[in-house]
Protein backbone atom coordinates (compact mmCIF):
# COMPACT_ATOMS: atom_id res chain seq x y z
CA UNK A 1 0.00 0.00 0.00
CA UNK A 2 1.01 3.48 -0.97
CA UNK A 3 0.64 5.27 3.22
CA UNK A 4 0.51 2.16 5.60
CA UNK A 5 2.53 2.14 8.58
CA UNK A 6 5.92 2.37 10.31
CA UNK A 7 9.66 1.37 9.77
CA UNK A 8 10.75 -1.79 11.92
CA UNK A 9 11.81 0.37 14.77
CA UNK A 10 8.53 1.93 15.44
CA UNK A 11 6.66 -1.40 15.09
CA UNK A 12 8.66 -3.05 18.33
CA UNK A 13 8.45 -0.15 20.54
CA UNK A 14 5.14 -0.85 22.08
CA UNK A 15 4.79 -1.93 25.49
CA UNK A 16 2.64 -2.28 28.61
CA UNK A 17 3.20 0.19 31.29
CA UNK A 18 1.43 1.74 34.23
CA UNK A 19 0.39 4.89 33.92
CA UNK A 20 -0.13 7.86 36.81
CA UNK A 21 -3.80 9.95 36.25
CA UNK A 22 -2.83 13.52 35.89
CA UNK A 23 -6.23 14.61 35.88
CA UNK A 24 -9.93 13.89 34.86
CA UNK A 25 -12.63 15.65 34.20
CA UNK A 26 -16.40 15.17 31.68
CA UNK A 27 -16.20 17.99 29.49
CA UNK A 28 -19.58 17.30 27.55
CA UNK A 29 -22.37 14.19 28.07
CA UNK A 30 -20.38 10.96 29.19
CA UNK A 31 -17.37 12.29 27.00
CA UNK A 32 -14.21 12.52 29.17
CA UNK A 33 -11.32 14.49 29.60
CA UNK A 34 -8.29 12.37 30.51
CA UNK A 35 -4.52 13.08 31.66
CA UNK A 36 -1.89 10.48 32.20
CA UNK A 37 1.75 10.60 33.00
CA UNK A 38 3.55 8.05 30.88
CA UNK A 39 6.86 7.42 28.90
CA UNK A 40 4.68 6.72 26.22
CA UNK A 41 4.22 9.98 25.46
CA UNK A 42 7.50 10.20 24.03
CA UNK A 43 6.67 7.83 21.22
CA UNK A 44 3.42 9.01 20.78
CA UNK A 45 2.22 10.69 16.91
CA UNK A 46 -1.01 12.69 16.01
CA UNK A 47 -3.01 9.26 14.88
CA UNK A 48 -2.05 7.01 16.88
CA UNK A 49 -3.34 5.45 19.35
CA UNK A 50 -2.91 3.30 23.31
CA UNK A 51 -5.34 0.45 24.72
CA UNK A 52 -5.97 1.51 28.24
CA UNK A 53 -6.72 -2.47 30.60
CA UNK A 54 -9.75 -1.81 32.75
CA UNK A 55 -8.82 -3.60 36.40
CA UNK A 56 -11.97 -5.46 35.97
CA UNK A 57 -10.78 -8.74 35.23
CA UNK A 58 -14.07 -9.50 33.84
CA UNK A 59 -13.72 -7.41 30.85
CA UNK A 60 -11.01 -8.46 29.87
CA UNK A 61 -9.50 -6.86 26.73
CA UNK A 62 -8.26 -3.29 26.73
CA UNK A 63 -10.25 -0.77 25.23
CA UNK A 64 -8.03 1.56 22.50
CA UNK A 65 -8.57 4.82 22.96
CA UNK A 66 -7.06 7.59 20.39
CA UNK A 67 -4.00 10.16 21.56
CA UNK A 68 -5.83 13.57 21.85
CA UNK A 69 -3.13 15.48 22.75
CA UNK A 70 0.86 15.05 23.67
CA UNK A 71 2.70 16.83 26.00
CA UNK A 72 6.67 15.31 25.73
CA UNK A 73 8.19 17.75 27.81
CA UNK A 74 6.05 16.56 30.72
CA UNK A 75 5.42 13.27 29.31
CA UNK A 76 1.58 13.28 29.56
CA UNK A 77 -0.76 12.16 26.56
CA UNK A 78 -4.50 12.89 26.97
CA UNK A 79 -7.26 11.30 25.51
CA UNK A 80 -10.85 12.30 25.18
CA UNK A 81 -13.47 8.90 24.75
CA UNK A 82 -16.98 8.66 25.07
CA UNK A 83 -18.71 5.91 27.71
CA UNK A 84 -19.52 3.21 25.85
CA UNK A 85 -19.85 -0.11 27.45
CA UNK A 86 -18.24 -1.07 31.44
CA UNK A 87 -14.43 -0.66 30.23
CA UNK A 88 -14.74 2.98 29.31
CA UNK A 89 -17.67 3.51 32.70
CA UNK A 90 -14.89 2.35 34.33
CA UNK A 91 -12.31 4.81 33.10
CA UNK A 92 -14.48 7.64 33.94
CA UNK A 93 -14.15 6.91 37.72
CA UNK A 94 -10.32 7.25 37.55
CA UNK A 95 -8.88 10.58 40.07
CA UNK A 96 -5.74 11.60 40.25
CA UNK A 97 -3.17 9.53 41.59
CA UNK A 98 -5.09 6.89 40.41
CA UNK A 99 -2.97 4.41 38.02
CA UNK A 100 -3.97 2.58 35.04
CA UNK A 101 -2.40 -0.15 32.86
CA UNK A 102 -1.72 0.88 29.11
CA UNK A 103 -0.39 -0.62 26.30
CA UNK A 104 1.08 1.78 23.43
CA UNK A 105 1.93 3.28 21.36
CA UNK A 106 -0.02 1.67 18.26
CA UNK A 107 -0.69 2.17 14.97
CA UNK A 108 0.84 4.33 12.38
CA UNK A 109 -0.03 8.25 12.35
CA UNK A 110 -0.96 11.27 10.08
CA UNK A 111 1.14 11.73 7.72
CA UNK A 112 1.86 15.50 8.44
CA UNK A 113 4.89 16.31 6.28
CA UNK A 114 2.37 15.44 3.31
CA UNK A 115 0.75 19.17 4.32
CA UNK A 116 3.78 21.36 4.23
CA UNK A 117 2.54 24.70 2.37
CA UNK A 118 -1.08 23.56 1.45
CA UNK A 119 -4.49 24.29 2.08
CA UNK A 120 -5.89 21.26 4.63
CA UNK A 121 -8.83 20.06 6.19
CA UNK A 122 -8.73 18.79 9.32
CA UNK A 123 -11.81 16.63 9.86
CA UNK A 124 -13.16 14.89 12.50
CA UNK A 125 -16.79 13.65 13.70
CA UNK A 126 -18.15 12.95 16.81
CA UNK A 127 -15.07 10.98 18.81
CA UNK A 128 -13.25 11.31 15.83
CA UNK A 129 -12.55 15.23 16.40
CA UNK A 130 -10.09 14.25 19.55
CA UNK A 131 -7.18 13.36 17.13
CA UNK A 132 -7.60 16.35 15.37
CA UNK A 133 -6.28 18.55 18.14
CA UNK A 134 -3.16 16.89 18.24
CA UNK A 135 -2.53 17.39 14.46
CA UNK A 136 -3.75 20.76 14.35
CA UNK A 137 -1.20 21.49 17.24
CA UNK A 138 1.84 20.08 15.65
CA UNK A 139 1.10 21.39 11.97
CA UNK A 140 0.64 25.09 13.65
CA UNK A 141 4.04 24.29 15.14
CA UNK A 142 5.92 23.25 11.96
CA UNK A 143 4.99 26.03 10.48
CA UNK A 144 5.57 28.19 13.01
CA UNK A 145 8.98 27.09 13.50
CA UNK A 146 9.67 27.11 9.34
CA UNK A 147 8.88 30.81 8.99
CA UNK A 148 11.84 31.01 12.08
CA UNK A 149 14.91 28.86 10.09
CA UNK A 150 15.42 31.73 7.26
CA UNK A 151 13.61 34.43 6.75
CA UNK A 152 14.98 35.02 3.18
CA UNK A 153 13.58 31.89 1.93
CA UNK A 154 9.95 32.14 0.58
CA UNK A 155 7.82 30.53 2.91
CA UNK A 156 4.24 29.21 1.96
CA UNK A 157 2.01 28.74 4.86
CA UNK A 158 -0.06 25.65 5.86
CA UNK A 159 -3.66 26.39 5.80
CA UNK A 160 -5.66 24.78 9.14
CA UNK A 161 -8.87 24.35 8.45
CA UNK A 162 -10.90 22.07 10.71
CA UNK A 163 -14.07 20.98 10.32
CA UNK A 164 -16.04 18.90 13.38
CA UNK A 165 -19.41 17.25 13.26
CA UNK A 166 -21.04 17.31 16.59
CA UNK A 167 -24.58 16.12 17.85
CA UNK A 168 -25.79 19.27 18.97
CA UNK A 169 -24.11 22.60 20.46
CA UNK A 170 -22.13 20.94 23.29
CA UNK A 171 -18.79 21.51 21.25
CA UNK A 172 -16.00 20.09 23.12
CA UNK A 173 -12.73 20.72 22.41
CA UNK A 174 -14.04 24.31 20.23
CA UNK A 175 -11.17 26.12 22.34
CA UNK A 176 -8.40 24.09 21.64
CA UNK A 177 -9.22 23.15 18.35
CA UNK A 178 -9.48 27.04 17.46
CA UNK A 179 -6.10 28.36 18.84
CA UNK A 180 -4.54 25.76 15.72
CA UNK A 181 -6.81 26.91 12.42
CA UNK A 182 -9.70 28.10 11.44
CA UNK A 183 -13.26 26.23 13.58
CA UNK A 184 -15.87 25.24 11.22
CA UNK A 185 -18.38 23.57 13.43
CA UNK A 186 -21.46 21.30 12.07
CA UNK A 187 -24.32 19.84 14.13
CA UNK A 188 -27.24 17.52 13.51
CA UNK A 189 -29.40 19.28 14.87
CA UNK A 190 -28.33 22.77 13.53
CA UNK A 191 -27.72 24.06 17.16
CA UNK A 192 -24.76 25.66 16.64
CA UNK A 193 -22.65 26.09 13.22
CA UNK A 194 -23.57 24.21 9.97
CA UNK A 195 -26.63 22.41 10.29
CA UNK A 196 -25.89 19.13 9.15
CA UNK A 197 -22.61 17.27 8.46
CA UNK A 198 -18.83 17.80 7.59
CA UNK A 199 -19.41 18.02 4.08
CA UNK A 200 -22.35 20.81 4.17
CA UNK A 201 -20.50 22.77 6.26
CA UNK A 202 -17.57 22.58 3.76
CA UNK A 203 -19.90 24.10 0.87
CA UNK A 204 -21.55 26.21 3.03
CA UNK A 205 -18.90 27.94 3.80
CA UNK A 206 -17.24 27.59 0.47
CA UNK A 207 -13.79 26.15 1.95
CA UNK A 208 -11.09 24.17 -0.39
CA UNK A 209 -8.25 22.16 0.40
CA UNK A 210 -5.72 20.10 -1.68
CA UNK A 211 -5.53 17.71 1.51
CA UNK A 212 -7.59 15.98 4.11
CA UNK A 213 -7.05 14.54 6.63
CA UNK A 214 -9.54 12.58 8.88
CA UNK A 215 -11.36 10.67 11.32
CA UNK A 216 -15.17 9.81 12.34
CA UNK A 217 -17.73 7.39 11.99
CA UNK A 218 -18.04 4.88 8.86
CA UNK A 219 -20.72 7.16 6.81
CA UNK A 220 -18.59 9.88 6.78
CA UNK A 221 -15.30 8.45 5.84
CA UNK A 222 -17.11 6.94 3.22
CA UNK A 223 -18.62 10.44 1.82
CA UNK A 224 -14.79 12.24 2.51
CA UNK A 225 -13.45 9.60 0.33
CA UNK A 226 -15.94 9.90 -2.62
CA UNK A 227 -15.68 13.67 -1.66
CA UNK A 228 -11.96 13.47 -2.20
CA UNK A 229 -12.20 11.09 -5.45
CA UNK A 230 -14.94 13.46 -7.44
CA UNK A 231 -12.05 16.44 -6.46
CA UNK A 232 -8.89 15.01 -7.11
CA UNK A 233 -7.95 15.59 -3.57
CA UNK A 234 -5.23 13.31 -1.63
CA UNK A 235 -6.98 12.32 1.36
CA UNK A 236 -6.00 10.22 4.73
CA UNK A 237 -8.89 8.35 6.76
CA UNK A 238 -8.18 7.39 10.68
CA UNK A 239 -10.95 4.24 10.55
CA UNK A 240 -12.81 3.47 13.81
CA UNK A 241 -13.16 -0.17 14.54
CA UNK A 242 -13.75 -2.39 17.18
CA UNK A 243 -10.75 -4.32 18.43
CA UNK A 244 -9.67 -7.11 20.57
CA UNK A 245 -5.58 -7.69 21.05
CA UNK A 246 -5.01 -4.71 19.31
CA UNK A 247 -1.45 -5.66 17.81
CA UNK A 248 -2.39 -7.78 14.93
CA UNK A 249 -2.39 -11.23 16.00
CA UNK A 250 -6.27 -11.56 15.95
CA UNK A 251 -7.12 -10.50 12.68
CA UNK A 252 -10.42 -9.00 14.24
CA UNK A 253 -9.80 -5.20 12.81
CA UNK A 254 -9.80 -5.71 9.50
CA UNK A 255 -10.45 -3.68 6.12
CA UNK A 256 -10.70 -4.31 2.57
CA UNK A 257 -7.88 -2.40 0.63
CA UNK A 258 -6.39 -2.68 -3.15
CA UNK A 259 -3.37 -4.49 -2.51
CA UNK A 260 -2.36 -7.51 -1.08
CA UNK A 261 -1.38 -7.60 2.83
CA UNK A 262 1.97 -9.37 3.37
CA UNK A 263 0.82 -10.89 6.27
CA UNK A 264 -2.64 -12.41 5.42
CA UNK A 265 -2.17 -12.43 1.90
CA UNK A 266 -5.45 -11.34 1.09
CA UNK A 267 -6.62 -8.02 -0.12
CA UNK A 268 -7.36 -6.72 3.63
CA UNK A 269 -4.78 -5.18 6.10
CA UNK A 270 -5.00 -4.91 9.94
CA UNK A 271 -6.68 -1.48 11.35
CA UNK A 272 -4.53 -2.16 14.62
CA UNK A 273 -1.18 -2.21 12.96
CA UNK A 274 -1.13 -1.25 9.07
CA UNK A 275 -3.80 1.87 10.45
CA UNK A 276 -5.76 3.31 11.81
CA UNK A 277 -4.78 5.84 9.10
CA UNK A 278 -4.71 4.97 5.19
CA UNK A 279 -4.82 6.87 2.31
CA UNK A 280 -8.31 6.98 1.18
CA UNK A 281 -7.85 5.20 -2.43
CA UNK A 282 -6.12 2.58 -1.26
CA UNK A 283 -8.98 1.07 1.08
CA UNK A 284 -12.55 -0.01 0.60
CA UNK A 285 -15.06 1.56 3.08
Amino acid sequence: MTYQGKTQEEKTRKKKVTAKVVSQKEIAGDIYDLWLETDLALDAHPGQFAAIYPKNAATLLPRPISICEIDKEKKRLRFVYRIAGKGTKEFSAYREGDEAAVLGILGNGFPIEKADGKSVFLVGGGIGIPPMLQLAKQLHEKQAQGKQIDVREKQTDTKIQIIAGYRNNDLFLQEDLGKYGTLYPATEDGSAGTKGNVLDAVRENGLHADIIMACGPMPMLRAIKQYAADNGIEAYLSLEERMACGVGACLGCVCRTKEVDSHSHVHNARICTEGPVFEAKEVDI
